[in-house]
């Protein structure tokens, strides 16, 4: 329970923004996540707080808190971004190799295809 303690910080003395330990933030604020979830983006405000995870052995988990009252509506998706969308969804499933649709998204540890990336399995098939 001592590792909490240096987590709430409601003045901001200690870490420059207010600062409460993980799942205790109050009403009123919510992450990206939480906005996005509710259909709205921060809107350009700056943080307004944030919660502190302690972890062992590394730095402590942030999470930057925003102000609902000051959030606005998500933009809504315009044909142009929707193609934009479509176009780049459809070059991961691209292989660079065989230049065909893999119809799944190219692992970035392979860098082409399955088939490409092992023919040998392909022909035994």
């Amino acid at each position: 329970m001592a590792a909490l303690g240096k987590c709430f910080d409601p003045t901001g003395a200690r870490h420059g923004i207010p600062t409460y330990p993980w799942r205790c933030a109050p009403d009123g604020l919510a992450t990206r996540r939480q906005l996005r979830a509710r259909g709205l983006r921060p809107g350009g405000q700056p943080v307004a707080a944030q919660v502190l995870r302690p972890r062992y052995r590394r730095g402590p988990l942030i999470a930057y808190l925003y102000r609902l009252d000051k959030a606005k509506p998500v933009r809504p998706m315009t044909p142009a971004k929707r193609r934009a969308l479509a176009c780049a969804m459809r070059a991961r499933r691209t292989c660079p190799q065989c230049r065909t649709d893999a119809g799944y998204v190219i692992p970035a540890s392979l860098g082409v295809c399955v088939s490409c990336a092992y023919p040998q399995d392909q022909t035994a098939a």
